[in-house]
Order: structure tokens, then C-alpha cells, then sequence
């Protein structure tokens, strides 16, 4: 039974996967057995991530903002370490301003980061995914794409565009055996959700009291969840919003 969970002999590229979620995720589908590869812009925590990972994990050191990069990062990430079975688009981008003060750029700048940066490189990996015929592609969503909040304009429009751009791969995709997911984490353990929360007790205090279970989630409740929808366990699903949440978009 346990077969249908492995990632052996699988690779699997996870953007932003030098810390938080990015990080869970990256060491939940290692000890699946995946051959795992990293992206991000620092490489002194993409380094220090490959260290605490062990086993076989590559990375690259890559702004997703450069859309026009992304088909070459691709070609000479499959001629370095292999075909991509996986890829999941963790990066992104936060911003908290209320509406009325964030700017055209400002708002810009987050589409570009969560939405077209992922487009492009899930494109990118499906063109090679279709022909093989096989293939993984997970969206991380946000509880701000389930629910509005306060001063989360951009990045809540931006996470809520990840589900039509999933509902779309899926109809053009699903018959070359090429699954599209998103994972909606809830309140997770991170350093953006602390960036987030540590001057703020108020909102702080909201978000506890609308989880249904107790406490934050942790990076690897979303990585044993990626690893789920990347096994051959979920070879029949395929569109779905699965939220890893404790409860919150149920909870009142």
C-alpha cells in the first residue's frame, strides 16, 4: 500500500523551495524518495537548504520575475539533472497595504511574481510533460483566494487567479496524463506568515480564533500533502482546491 505514496524515481522542482513551505515541501518529497531540485533568487539559503536536505537535491539560482529566462532555466534544468515529473509553484510574492494605498507598479509587481511567473513556467514544463505524457503541476493557493481580508488586494487577487488558471491547464491538459492541483495552506509556520503577523496582534489574534484545530500549521503539513497529489495515490485527481488549513475556511 505504501507504493502508491513513493516519489522514487521521480524529480521534482520546487520554486522557492529554500525556506519555509518551499523548504517542507522540498523535504517531504526527498524522503518520498524524489530526486529534488530547488529554485530561488538567494543562493546563500538555497546552499544552506541543500545542506539540511541532504541526499540528492540540485538547485538553481533564478528570478521567476525574468518570464523571458524561464524556457532556457527549463531546457538546461532537464539536460543537468533530468526530465521534471513534478513542479510545484511555491515562490511568490506578499504584500500587505490596504487598497487605497497600493499602487499601480506595486500591484503589477505581485501578478507578475504569482500568477505570470507561474503560468510561464508551468507552460515551460507542461510542453515537455505532454509529450511524455506524464506529469505533475501543483499551484500553492492562500487562504486570501478562499476568503477576502484586509490589506491583501494584490496578493489575494493574485492567489485567486491561480484557480481559474487551474481549472483551464486541467481542460487542455488532463488527456496527456499531465494532473493539476493547487494546495490552499492555511496559517503555516514560515517566515513570511511571522513577517506577516509580528506587528500586528490584532490580526494575529483573529486568524487563531478562526482555526477550527489548535495552533499554526507547519511546512510539512503542506509537503505531505504535495507528496499525496505528486503519488500515484491522486493518479484520479486532478482540478481540486485542497486546503491544509486546520479547519479555517469551515470555521466560524
Amino acid at each position: 500500500m505504501l507504493k502508491v505514496f513513493s516519489l522514487k524515481g521521480k524529480t521534482a522542482l520546487i520554486t522557492g523551495g529554500g525556506t519555509g513551505i518551499g523548504f517542507g515541501i522540498a523535504k517531504a518529497m526527498m524522503e518520498a524518495g524524489a530526486k529534488v531540485i530547488i529554485i530561488g533568487r538567494r543562493e546563500e539559503a538555497l546552499q544552506q537548504a541543500q545542506l539540511d536536505l541532504g541526499g540528492d537535491v540540485h538547485y538553481f539560482v533564478f528570478d521567476l520575475a525574468n518570464t523571458e529566462g524561464i524556457s532556457a532555466l527549463i531546457d538546461l534544468i532537464e539536460i543537468k539533472v533530468g526530465p521534471i515529473d513534478i513542479l510545484v509553484n511555491n515562490a511568490g510574492a506578499h504584500l500587505k497595504k490596504y487598497a487605497l494605498d497600493t499602487t499601480d507598479a506595486e500591484f503589477e509587481k505581485i501578478i507578475q511574481t504569482n500568477v505570470l511567473s507561474v503560468f510561464s513556467l508551468s507552460r515551460s514544463c507542461a510542453s515537455k510533460m505532454v509529450k511524455r505524457k506524464n506529469g505533475v503541476i501543483l499551484f500553492i493557493g492562500s487562504m486570501t483566494g478562499m476568503f477576502g481580508m484586509d490589506r491583501v488586494v494584490a496578493y489575494g487577487t493574485s492567489k485567486t487567479a491561480l484557480t481559474g488558471l487551474m481549472q483551464n491547464l486541467v481542460t487542455e491538459f488532463s488527456k496527456y496524463n499531465v494532473r493539476v492541483n493547487t494546495i490552499v495552506p492555511g496559517w503555516i509556520e514560515s517566515p513570511m506568515f511571522f513577517k506577516a503577523i509580528g506587528d500586528d496582534p490584532q490580526r494575529k489574534e483573529k486568524i487563531v480564533n478562526r482555526i477550527a484545530m489548535e495552533g499554526f500549521g507547519k511546512p510539512e503539513d503542506v509537503g505531505n500533502a504535495a507528496v499525496f497529489l505528486s503519488s500515484s495515490a491522486a493518479r484520479y485527481i486532478t482540478g481540486v482546491l485542497l486546503p491544509v488549513d486546520g479547519g479555517a475556511t469551515v470555521n466560524f
